[in-house]
């Protein structure tokens, strides 16, 4: 196959797909109320992401693989492990000070049992689950209560004391109840504000914690109960203050619940973008917010996961509205809603893809020959935006028969910013920016398992290395450990050289364009990012993880534009050679930049998909 494709193969798919499906969006009526209802709300993967996953294959691989999860101490925290484990220590404890007659075990076990998981959930910046949240340790608490009785039996102040401490720990698990109850609505929409809790319910978890084990200790070591039992009331007070507020909130939120329709409508979105995907995937949003902005319509970014929404709503200032639920949709879809737009291909799509009075376009997230990238779920869409012929001509070459009128050649207009030709490092430079292990074993493209043995050859020739790894790379022990290793190589060899190299939190905190400009050359795997790099028309490699090179050229197009390095690393010297000295291809890239981003006018080359979307929502 030429780098341009063969377009009489593409065009006889398309031809049987017009035979054989109805185009989206061709239905004589259209009705603004949904045709379907799916009540599956859960969360899952991305619907291609199912598709492309074999029989029979787990997404962590067999045993030995090297590409199970990573346990992380955070998510042991998380699962309420260490939470029940300190349970059963302080049951332990209390019942040997029983038998035995010694409370001060029943304290130290009971102090371990409630410092242990406030202080784990703190050092790993645990935010979810049970560690940490109201409710953390109540057992342990109310035996360390006891214990203060078991130390002063027969006295009423002591009494008082123990309950009101075992007061203040069973009140937290109502709080949970309530913030549970209570998650985000809105950000940024005119005429709604939900003001936030005055005191973080995670302070006042530790406030009574700490005043529990503090009241304890000094009551064995015979302080005076009556002085304990003040510090001990005005935590419980706090805490009614705190759990009584919670509760004013919940009742605000419903009624800003029943507000909503009536505020979306004053403030008349054009169109919605809907989002739903995990929390630290925001650059799915943030990639194509600007230019949705561009388009100068009203429009609300609509949240599905509630762990997403705050890391959303601080990164713009359009309204973004939290709605989980497969009903809470109907509310958002107000008259003056013409069309949404999608940035991924969750499951939970098809619950706003039901609306068929809308217009349903698909935008993704990259452009790359991924598998992800053919999958037939786009006939979801009335409409599927794509940067380059190359898209269309993915899903033929796959077998995938798709509407011919589905497809909107509009450009990646994320890549406006990058420059031709030229790097802004006054040292020759290489960016190293491996994917990740993908969700499935067939779509594991990473090629950290031979990373070191490119950044060698990279040093080797003088090159400084700009290192930008996938955000998601540590999700995998055997990549996070290659990268550590990269990592601390760079680092020895800049010591020794003075080479300013860049990697860490430096490379992760510069945005993947201002790596691009920095780059005379890039290596890289099968992924959106060597796409977006050929806008620049610079040297770029790309590693053949899987089977041999002449497979790997004949599977994934964009390698005929491509310097290719097999997955067992023993051509890379070839490779750089041929990216430092005479480039070969440079030739195939102007042709291939063509292709894959579409062959538009540098001028202007945005403006191609915001004219195109405007006329998608009915404003062209």
């Amino acid at each position: 196959m030429s780098v341009v494709g063969d377009r009489d193969d593409a065009s006889t798919a398309e031809a049987a797909a017009d035979r054989s499906f109805a185009a989206p969006g061709s239905h004589p009526e259209r009705s603004r109320r949904p045709a379907l209802r799916d009540d599956d709300g859960r969360d899952g993967p991305e619907l291609d992401e199912v598709r492309s996953a074999p029989a029979g294959v787990v997404r962590d691989g067999p045993s030995g693989s090297g590409r199970r999860r990573m346990v992380r101490p955070a998510d042991l925290v998380r699962s309420g492990l260490v939470h029940q484990g300190a349970g059963l220590l302080a049951v332990a404890g209390f019942l040997v000070a029983l038998t035995l007659g010694l409370p001060v075990v029943a304290v130290v076990t009971g102090v371990v049992a409630v410092a242990v998981p406030l202080a784990l959930s703190a050092a790993f910046r645990v935010t979810t689950g049970v560690t940490g949240a109201p409710g953390t340790a109540v057992l342990p608490r109310i035996l360390l209560a006891l214990v203060v009785v078991l130390e002063r039996s027969g006295s009423g102040t002591a009494a008082a004391l123990s309950a009101t401490i075992a007061t203040a720990a069973l009140v937290e698990p109502i709080l949970a109840n309530v913030r549970a109850a209570t998650p985000p609505l809105a950000a940024n929409l005119p005429g709604l504000s939900l003001r936030p809790a005055p005191v973080s319910p995670r302070w006042m978890v530790l406030a009574n914690a700490t005043v529990a084990v503090l009241v304890v200790v000094a009551v064995s070591c015979g302080a005076p109960s009556g002085v304990l039992l003040g510090v001990a009331a005005a935590a419980l007070a706090i805490t009614a203050v705190v759990t009584g507020d919670a509760v004013l909130r919940l009742l605000r939120r419903r009624r800003a619940v029943t507000a909503l329709p009536r505020l979306l409508d004053a403030y008349a979105p054009v169109f919605a973008l809907h989002w739903d995907a995990k929390a630290g995937t925001e650059f799915q949003v943030t990639m194509w917010l600007p230019y949705l902005t561009r388009i100068g319509a009203p429009f609300v970014v609509i949240v599905r996961n509630p762990d997403s929404f705050d890391g959303i709503a601080r990164l713009t200032d359009v309204p973004v509205i939290l709605r989980q639920e497969h009903g809470d949709l109907d509310a958002v879809v107000v008259p003056s809603m013409r069309a949404v737009f999608y940035v991924n291909n969750a499951a939970r799509n098809t619950h706003f893809v039901r609306f068929t009075g809308l217009t349903h376009i698909q935008l993704n997230h990259g452009e790359s020959d991924k598998a992800s990238s053919y999958s037939p779920v786009f006939r979801l869409y009335d409409h599927d935006f794509v940067a380059g012929q190359a898209a269309i001509d993915r899903f033929a070459a796959n077998g995938v028969a798709m509407p011919r009128d589905l497809f909107r050649i509009v450009g990646r207009p994320q890549v406006e910013a990058i420059l031709v030709g030229r790097s802004t490092s006054d040292v020759p430079t290489a960016l190293y920016a491996p994917t990740w292990g993908g969700s499935y074993a067939d779509s594991d493209y990473c090629s950290l398992p031979i990373g070191h043995l490119i950044v060698q050859e990279l040093l080797r020739r003088g090159l400084r290395v700009v290192f930008r790894p996938h955000p998601y790379t540590r999700r995998y022990p055997v990549h996070a450990q290659e990268a550590d290793r990269i990592a601390a190589t760079l680092a020895a060899h800049a010591r020794a050289t003075g080479t300013p190299h860049v990697f860490g939190a430096d490379a992760m905190d510069r945005s993947l364009v201002d790596c691009f400009n920095a780059a005379d050359l890039l290596v890289s795997d099968v992924s959106s990012v060597v796409a977006d790099f050929l806008y620049s028309e610079k040297p770029f490699a790309v590693v053949a993880m899987h089977g041999t090179v002449a497979e790997f050229a004949r599977a994934f197009p964009i390698a005929k534009a491509a310097y290719v390095i097999d997955g067992a690393g023993h051509d890379i010297d070839r490779v750089v050679d041929s990216m430092t000295g005479a480039d070969p291809l440079a030739a195939a890239r102007r042709t291939a930049k063509a292709y894959f981003l579409g062959d538009l006018p540098a001028e202007g080359y945005a403006d191609v998909f915001v004219t195109a979307a405007r006329e998608a929502v009915g404003i062209g």
